[in-house]
């Protein structure tokens, strides 16, 4: 077999292609594009969310963390992983804590979330929050509401917890700045208890 050069291989392709073009070209129907009807998506969920009722319509992929920031306007909760592993996206869904940003919007219908801005009246701090500032919780401060939202939860369960319980309540909620013991003082505080650490 004679072995392929190169310039065999260009000339003969040169060739194919130069008899390609010769073959009239065949004749097809021209497809002209059919209207695309849009299609209703998303559904209609009801929310009471720090005591007032909403409306919203939610596509079913929409986390709840995404309705409360973007189409509710509540920014206090923060989203710093996206996966449900930090927690400062922490909110009350009928009293409980979960992570928001790995909760589906849809699954809340018909449910009572608390954020953060739902803690003070007005210009009245919860007293949560008056203890976290007195013990100098917040640092940067990024953490601070999911920190907030999950003492709460754990208060209005049981509002004289021990410090382990305090602990464990906090656990999910990643303080960056390393402030977690002020944190735990804090809730602690606030159930008029101190912590071991002083």
């Amino acid at each position: 077999m004679k072995p392929i050069s190169r310039r065999s291989f260009l000339e003969r392709s040169g060739t194919g292609m130069a008899a390609a073009a010769a073959i009239p070209a065949l004749e097809a129907p021209i497809l002209q594009p059919q209207p695309v009807q849009a299609e209703e998506t998303g559904r209609e969920i009801h929310l009471k969310v720090n005591g007032k009722d909403h409306r919203v319509k939610v596509e079913d992929y929409w986390t709840l963390v995404e309705v409360l920031r973007d189409h509710l306007g509540l920014t206090g909760t923060r989203v710093g992983c996206d996966r449900g592993e930090c927690g400062a996206c922490t909110v009350l869904l009928d009293g409980k804590s979960l992570y928001s940003c790995s909760y589906l919007a849809v699954w809340a219908d018909g449910t009572e979330i608390s954020t953060v801005e739902g803690l003070a009246e007005g210009d009245q701090l919860d007293p949560l929050q008056e203890t976290f500032i007195e013990h100098d919780g917040p640092q940067c401060g990024f953490c601070t509401s999911g920190q907030l939202m999950s003492a709460k939860a754990l208060l209005n369960q049981n509002p004289n917890p021990t410090e382990e319980e305090a602990r464990q309540a906090l656990a999910g909620n990643i303080c960056r700045c390393s402030n977690f013991n002020r944190y735990l003082e804090a809730v602690l505080a606030t159930s008029g208890k101190e912590s071991s650490r002083g």
